[in-house]
């Protein structure tokens, strides 16, 4: 005769046991898939990848947000260089604007970087500046939206978007709700920052994969498609209509092109 007791307490044992190997087979899943890293540009903050981290962190990413100071490319590089290097495995750098330069300085000399993504992003070349690449083509109208500048001391300023000019320049294709707070939330960067020439480049030896909008009044559509042909871009997306918060209002899309470079051999 059989004991039903005894058959609920074995079922009951399997299943927590297929629970278990299925968490372990999960988090060594997870484990062995590359640390997103990203690096928010000028005048927004670590908050505007959330939407993007969402879709990476459902598809078993690992993923950090750095806090970008926004003082300067090699102090700032250094800032999220302290970061990269705290983590095992590899890791794939998004840098979003400003973020860009910030990420591909990084990444020289780290082991562990496997790849680097351009959101909307500045991929300079050895000597060149971002000031210098945003007057480069026609098309960019982000010094005529500009509030004056606030000085820090010794010749440096703090840059803003003018509050009432923000969501046309910077989030056009947001609500406008949302760009009103972003635009009062939003993080100044320095001039000296703009200005300063870059290193020697890291898309020069690492696969890059870059992503920008159609309608980005910040940096010239026509820059950012020059910048990633230079840097041999492994694959470019274009986003029709998209603002220069791309990862903001088309997340998807910049996760998609993230996975795709987290898998790449």
């Amino acid at each position: 005769m059989l004991n039903v007791k005894n058959l609920v307490k074995a079922a009951a044992i399997t299943a927590a046991m297929l629970t278990a190997q299925t968490a372990a087979s999960a988090a060594e899943t997870a484990a062995k898939r590359p640390t997103i890293v990203m690096a928010h540009g000028a005048f927004a903050a670590s908050d505007s990848w959330d939407a993007v981290s969402g879709i990476l962190l459902d598809a078993g990413y690992p993923v950090i947000s750095v806090a970008n100071p926004l003082r300067g490319v090699a102090a700032d590089a250094a800032h999220a260089r302290s970061i990269i290097d705290t983590i095992d495995g590899d890791v794939v750098l998004v840098g979003h604007s400003y973020g860009g330069p910030v990420i591909d300085t990084a990444a020289n000399g780290a082991t562990n970087v496997k790849s680097l993504v351009f959101v909307a992003s500045f991929a300079p070349e050895k000597g060149e500046t971002i000031a210098e690449l945003s007057g480069k083509f026609p098309g960019g109208t982000l010094g005529e939206a500009l509030a004056a500048p606030v000085p820090l001391g010794d010749g440096v300023h703090d840059l803003y978007i003018d509050q009432a000019k923000f969501h046309a320049q910077f989030a056009a294709d947001l609500p406008v709700e949302r760009a009103r707070l972003m635009a009062v939330a939003q993080r100044p960067v320095t001039d000296a920052a703009l200005n300063e020439p870059l290193g020697d480049p890291s898309w020069k030896v690492l696969p890059s994969y870059h992503i920008f909008g159609t309608a980005d009044k910040n940096i010239p559509v026509a820059a950012m498609q020059f910048m990633a042909d230079r840097a041999g871009s492994r694959k470019t997306v274009t986003v029709e209509g998209a603002s220069h918060v791309v990862m903001i209002s088309h997340p998807q899309a910049v996760a998609d092109l993230i996975i795709e470079a987290a898998n790449a051999n």
